[in-house]
């Protein structure tokens, strides 16, 4: 069997890679260039996928000041950021994988390109307006400039690849802890217009420094024409059944960083700070489980990493939110989850690998690990999408309000019945592999 000349050229080890071309690259795994680049992606990753994590702010801000208050559907808009972001990656890579040349440019362009939709979106007078911009045209922006870096990591790390991709990724949460802060005490301080204009700024000035360092660590020559475009696997048994669990986790685990800022105030009478800072607790404890999750996917199999993240996610979920009587009680449970359900994307590497080694025996042939990420988004994205209009049907009129304990009768009952079932769900594949159908 031919080693693909892709995944051959990653791994400087392998017998096939020429002397003269291993010599000429910087080495995976470890150096200073590896290290920058590295630390480039976080950056990028804090910047996009931190914005998102950190809509929970805005939505609070926007369901009580006008010219928003009373509006239907503000859900909507971080729900459609973060989809989008997730679901054009398989797209923004199969483009990225035939022009590398200019893939190389497009962190930059496409930073530049967001920092101006937040710019804008500081006219709009509606949540449609807000939807558009905030919601697609980052979003947009946004997955075209951070799937270059999800792109390169497969060429800079290959022993240490799920812990690179867990660190990357925990940068959504640490964008999660800094940004609600800043957002919020700009936000009540200046009013959403200025306040969102510096954010815009801020976006804008970083784009530059960080996308310096994002580049291949593959030389252009050839690329388009090593790299395979076998989508086959996406009907294979073994890939369909992760992506069921990946959906299914999805369209509950967005919920609470949406709602828990409101939650905190409606219910416990929280102060402003003390509500955004639900989002923070959940922001950095998703940043540690992302790192944590992320050196187990490179030591366990992937299903075994699912019923963790299942597990904990359920239990944090169903017993400390829907039974919590205090504040206090609450922030204990953004800690929990953010560990174990926030943790869910550094499993991905494991099932990569899995999905791409079994090609052989599967019957699909050699799959791209990357490829197979950009299909795990899609599947993320398609259930973060579905969690804002289903969230807006699961909180209307409030139900079980007053008719039963704790969180559970506090009108957001079926909405935490419903993210603790979706969270044990995703942990299934490790029963369908203990009775052999994996």
């Amino acid at each position: 069997m031919d080693v693909p000349e892709q995944q051959c050229a990653q791994d400087d080890s392998c017998e096939h890679q020429p002397l003269i071309a291993k010599s000429s690259l910087p080495p995976v795994d470890e150096g200073k260039e590896a290290w920058l680049f590295l630390a480039a992606c976080w950056g990028v990753e804090a910047l996009t996928f931190g914005f998102a994590a950190s809509f929970g702010v805005y939505h609070d801000f926007y369901s009580n000041h006008e010219p928003f208050a009373g509006s239907g559907n503000i859900a909507v808009i971080g729900t459609t950021t973060s989809g989008i972001m997730y679901m054009g990656t398989p797209f923004v890579l199969v483009l990225c994988r035939l022009y590398p040349r200019w893939a190389r440019w497009c962190t930059l362009l496409s930073l530049s390109a967001a920092s101006l939709s937040i710019a804008m979106s500081s006219l709009c007078n509606s949540v449609p307006q807000l939807i558009a911009l905030q919601g697609v045209a980052f979003g947009v922006s946004s997955c075209f400039a951070y799937s270059p870096s999800t792109l390169y990591i497969d060429e800079w790390f290959v022993r240490r690849k799920g812990l690179a991709y867990g660190i990357v990724w925990s940068a959504s949460g640490f964008g999660g802890v800094v940004l609600p802060l800043l957002l919020e005490t700009l936000l009540n301080s200046l009013g959403f217009r200025t306040a969102t204009r510096i954010w815009a700024g801020i976006l804008f000035a970083c784009s530059v420094p960080m996308a310096f360092f994002v580049k291949p660590r593959l030389p252009y020559s050839d690329r388009t024409h090593t790299m395979p475009f076998n989508m086959r696997f996406v009907t294979s048994k073994l890939f369909v059944t992760y992506q069921v669990a990946n959906v299914v986790q999805a369209t509950g685990y967005f919920l609470p960083g949406i709602y828990l800022p409101t939650y905190a105030r409606v219910v416990f009478g929280a102060s402003t700070f003390l509500s955004a800072l639900t989002v923070i607790l959940l922001n950095l404890s998703t940043t540690i489980g992302l790192v944590l999750m992320g050196l187990l996917s490179d030591k366990l199999q992937a299903t075994t990493c699912m019923l963790v993240s299942a597990a904990g996610g359920a239990t944090s979920i169903l017993a400390v939110w829907g039974l919590a009587p205090s504040l206090p009680v609450l922030y204990v449970f953004c800690v929990l989850y953010g560990l174990f359900a926030g943790s869910w994307a550094s499993i991905w590497p494991g099932i990569m690998k899995e999905v791409s080694q079994s090609g052989e025996t599967e019957g699909y042939g050699y799959a791209d690990p990357v490829m197979v990420q950009g299909h795990l988004c899609v599947g993320r994205g398609a259930g973060n999408i579905i969690s804002g209009p289903l969230s807006n049907w699961l909180i209307k009129g409030m139900p079980w309000q007053g008719r039963a304990v704790a969180g559970y009768g506090s009108g957001y009952g079926m909405l935490i019945l419903y993210t603790g079932l979706t969270a044990l769900l995703s942990g299934m594949n490790f029963l369908w592999k203990g009775l052999n159908l994996l």
